[in-house]
């Protein structure tokens, strides 16, 4: 207690009583002095450092890890049943949404990101078979998976009929819209079954946005009157490609802008037009992305466009947590001010001999503690 012994060295022992009275009276009200003076917590830290979620959130064995993606997912190797991975998957992301809490949230953030990056692989015919071989699956020079349109996919799954076909089709034709938007207009299937139907007929995936959690690295560099412009939004960074949902076949300028912001090309992924636009308008409210930014659409790679603008550096950082280590040097150095606050204020009315020793008690906690409030509020954070 070298702060509580300083205030006895030059002061008069009457007001030096009051002090070391009055330090009691804030170390009794905020805890126990070695609480406030630990540094960390070792063994919480290690808790997590060994924590397995593989094993202990998912179930799987001990083995490769990361583990490959069908054992992610918990699916056969060489899954084709896309339904059934999209449908683990889910099983999976509400499972390990429990833990996105307290001391396992970046843990469950980033099992949550790469289980995600996994569906989608495994889903997009094209990523599949180029996964699979990589893996050592052979396919057979004459083995092609076949595509159904919308309307053949609708009717295998036993959405529509057979017999409603020419209906739908001359609905479409004489309103110039798709088919998928056709089923949904005449009430005959549901969004998220058209959007399906729609995704296997491109071969792409087909993404439910309620279960995704993109990364403000990917959101921050494409503006918002982009994704509205395409109705679309940017997820995530995977094998060197960034995943886009959209609402139909990106066009080719997306494509070109992305590249160009990016320095990758996109892999599209199909969702829910509604839900891509109740996406935009949540992560890109109002003051949430810097779009001075991502106006500027920087070149990362490739051959840079004649008078393109660099890169400009963030103005503005996004704020880190800061560790459980500095917190408590934080604390530390906030003792001391409130000591201070404490001292100074006695000694000061001590001085002026504005009241008795219980006053000068009373007002010094006080300011302490009024010195401690604002602190929490600003510095401890």
């Amino acid at each position: 207690m070298g702060v509580l012994t300083l205030a006895c060295v030059d002061f008069p022992t009457s007001l030096a009583k009051t002090i070391l009275l009055a330090l009691r009276c804030i170390i009794a009200r905020y805890g126990k002095t070695q609480q406030l003076f630990r540094r960390s917590r070792p063994g919480k830290e290690k808790n997590v450092a060994e924590l397995d979620v593989y094993k202990e959130w998912l179930g799987i064995p001990e083995g490769d890890r990361p583990p490959d993606l069908y054992t992610l997912l918990r699916v056969v190797q060489f899954e084709d049943d896309a339904e059934k991975i999209q449908n683990n998957y889910r099983k999976l992301n509400a499972h390990v949404r429990k833990y996105a809490t307290g001391q396992y949230l970046k843990e469950s953030q980033d099992l949550l990101n790469e289980m995600a990056k996994a569906m989608l692989c495994l889903t997009d015919p094209d990523s599949k078979r180029d996964y699979d071989e990589s893996q050592g699956r052979e396919f057979q020079p004459d083995q092609s998976e076949g595509t159904d349109t919308v309307l053949q996919y609708l009717v295998s799954h036993k959405v529509i009929k057979r017999a409603q076909v020419s209906e739908i089709e001359h609905f479409a034709e004489a309103r110039g819209i798709s088919h998928r938007d056709a089923v949904v207009q005449m009430k005959l299937a549901e969004p998220s079954q058209a959007t399906r139907a729609l995704a296997a007929e491109l071969r792409l995936s087909y993404v439910d946005l309620a279960d995704m959690l993109p990364e403000d690295e990917a959101l921050d560099q494409l503006p918002r009157q982009v994704v509205k412009r395409h109705t679309c939004l940017p997820l995530f960074e995977d094998r060197g490609k960034l995943m886009v949902a959209c609402v139909d076949e990106p066009s080719p300028e997306l494509e070109d802008e992305i590249r160009m912001r990016y320095g990758m090309p996109m892999r599209a992924s199909l969702a829910v037009p509604r839900s891509i636009q109740q996406a935009i308008a949540k992560y890109y409210a109002k003051g949430m992305r810097d779009e001075a930014v991502a106006e500027a659409a920087p070149v990362k790679s490739g051959k840079a466009a004649k008078g393109a603008v660099p890169k400009p550096k963030k103005a503005k950082a996004s704020a880190v947590p800061i560790s459980d280590e500095d917190k408590a040097q934080r604390k530390q150095i906030s003792l001391i001010i409130i000591c201070w606050s404490l001292i100074g204020t006695i000694m000061g009315i001590h001085s002026l001999a504005l009241m008795g020793t219980g006053g000068m008690i009373t007002t010094g906690v006080v300011v302490a503690a009024v010195v401690t409030g604002i602190l929490k509020l600003t510095y401890w954070k």
